[in-house]
């Protein structure tokens, strides 16, 4: 099973320009039903969609659409951030402070036993949980 970055899904939108072929490579043979996203992942789409809504109101509608075919196509296959989540993400926290959402996304990710699949490696290095960059041919 694996948890989607939102690097990962945003470089998944179809049209987006300079589009990585490896990441679509790699995400072609997976199986849908073993792709998840984090609730904190919708939240980091979310803000760019709004503020892409407020700043150029046509390419927002066209971010907005694209974002609503996400959420149902991942419908029941995005997890929430809980009180469970929760514990072990302030537990990331320690020696060294790291970024909040981050940690979210990483502590959900190994709630759930998952790999999580990032460009972003050095931002979860440290959470000890499996990662994947698939932006790497």
């Amino acid at each position: 099973m694996y948890l989607l970055d939102t690097n990962v899904i945003s470089e998944l939108r179809h049209g987006k320009p300079q589009q990585s072929q490896a990441v679509r490579a790699w995400a072609a043979d997976k199986e849908m039903n073993r792709l998840y996203l984090s609730a904190i992942t919708v939240l980091e789409l979310e803000k760019g969609v709004q503020a892409l809504e407020r700043k150029l109101p046509p390419q927002g509608s066209a971010l907005r659409d694209w974002l609503d075919r996400v959420k149902f196509a991942f419908a029941d296959r995005i997890l929430p951030f809980t009180e469970d989540t929760a514990a072990l993400c302030a537990g990331m926290h320690f020696p060294d402070p790291k970024p909040e959402r981050d940690t979210m996304i990483a502590a959900t990710a190994l709630q759930h036993r998952m790999t999580l699949v990032t460009r972003n490696m050095a931002d979860f290095e440290t959470t000890g949980i499996a990662l994947i960059n698939p932006f790497i041919a």
